[in-house]
């Protein structure tokens, strides 16, 4: 299944600058999901980070990575009609290999390892063309709107 920034922004909460994936290419609810960000020299990170030396913040990277874990657990949990969210709860494992800048386009490959009730464990892979980018295993929650 593959879904357009409109179809993200039913699954998720997030909006610029602040929403870090343009498109799902291929989804399997409850699954694995490959994102893709495009990355341009307009991104606002880039303004400070650093200063004639374009560089994506790792953080951002794994955002990514965590948002196309969210347009999983929306799509498998039908949230885009529940008003569910889906929050980081931790972080392993994280690992960044090679510098992400403006031209770049991130594919962001996610794998749910396994779930139980409202918490999902992920597993990502972020990469620039062949090239392995970043990697990180990642838990999230999810909770319904107004209990956070």
């Amino acid at each position: 299944m593959k879904l357009d920034i409109n179809q993200i922004k039913d699954c998720l909460p997030h909006r610029y600058p602040m929403l870090m994936i343009d498109r799902i290419e291929d989804l399997i609810p409850g699954e694995s999901a490959v994102g893709i960000k495009n990355i341009t020299v307009n991104e606002p990170f880039f303004q400070g980070h650093f200063p004639g030396i374009p560089i994506m913040p790792g953080v951002f990277i794994v955002e990514a990575m965590g948002q196309t874990a969210g347009v999983i657990v929306a799509k498998s949990m039908s949230l885009e009609k529940s008003g569910g969210l889906v929050y980081f709860m931790s972080m392993d494992g994280v690992r960044f290999r090679k510098l992400v800048g403006p031209g770049d386009i991130l594919r962001l490959c996610v794998q749910k390892d396994r779930s139980r009730e409202n918490v999902w464990r992920f597993k990502g892979k972020a990469y620039v063309k062949d090239t392995l980018v970043a990697e990180a295993t990642f838990t999230a929650m999810i909770v319904n709107k107004g209990t956070t």
